[in-house]
């Protein structure tokens, strides 16, 4: 098996989509790449998976359908993905807020991020959107600059 990078324990069931076996989840996978294969380990077996996410749904193809012998209707197993989760990427928005109020986006730890990014996201107005900018940009911590070193660079420290 290739490097894991990280392994998620997972809970589904089988489906069937036309005469095809597949194994979905029941939560969708967030903050990964899809299509990207994995090895999923369930009822004593090692299948070689295709990850594909959907809008609001996760299914684990795999590369051999007829390796689906397990019977149950729902199934726990071991998900091992050779690629680890993906960086969220920054609305250019939200990056020129902080940056135009001095604040520093990169003290937000992953799930902190994800939940803010999340939270501007479901905005459904462009006004909601930038109220919701506003307030994940008051709510940060400001830029200080080094002062030792004088080198210009800027760390980020957590106001108290």
């Amino acid at each position: 098996m290739p490097r894991t990078a990280q392994s998620l324990p997972v809970t589904g069931f089988v489906g069937r989509h036309g005469s095809t076996p597949q194994l979905v989840l029941h939560e969708r996978l967030t903050g990964r790449d899809t299509f990207l294969t994995g090895i999923l380990e369930v009822a004593q077996h090692r299948l070689q998976v295709r990850i594909i996410t959907l809008d609001d749904v996760t299914v684990l193809r795999p590369a051999d359908a007829s390796e689906i012998t397990f019977a149950d209707v729902t199934w726990t197993g071991v998900l091992h993905l050779p690629h680890g989760a993906r960086p969220p990427q920054l609305p250019t928005d939200l990056m020129h807020e902080a940056a135009m109020s001095n604040r520093a986006l990169d003290a937000l730890d992953n799930a902190e991020l994800r939940y803010a990014l999340t939270f501007l996201e479901e905005a459904t107005t462009a006004d909601i959107r930038q109220a919701r900018i506003s307030a994940i940009v008051a709510a940060l911590p400001p830029v200080e600059t080094l002062s030792a070193g004088g080198d210009g660079r800027q760390s980020t420290k957590r106001g108290v």
